[in-house]
């Protein structure tokens, strides 16, 4: 068997290349998500609503029809129990 190949015909220093690669990117992405969480406590002792500043985000992160059916969605749902 040639160096680096398993018997299934997969080469070992490839995979071990693609799982170094994912591994780093969890450890960047954990480092990010704990800046993020940072950030929202620094706005949340400015005073701001963190949960409301992840609604912000989560409908920025839409585009403008979908925003808008989802709105028009919510004000249905609203209307029909009476709120």
């Amino acid at each position: 068997m040639p160096d680096g190949a398993t018997d299934k015909g997969i080469s070992a220093q490839r995979l071990k290349s693609l799982i170094q690669r994912i591994e780093r990117l969890e450890e960047e992405k954990k480092a990010t998500g704990a800046d993020i969480r940072e950030i929202y406590a620094e706005a949340k002792s400015s005073g701001f609503d963190a949960k409301i500043m992840r609604k912000v985000i989560a409908l920025r992160k839409l585009d403008t029809a979908e925003r808008q059916e989802q709105e028009a969605l919510l004000q249905v749902y609203i209307d029909a129990i009476g709120m």
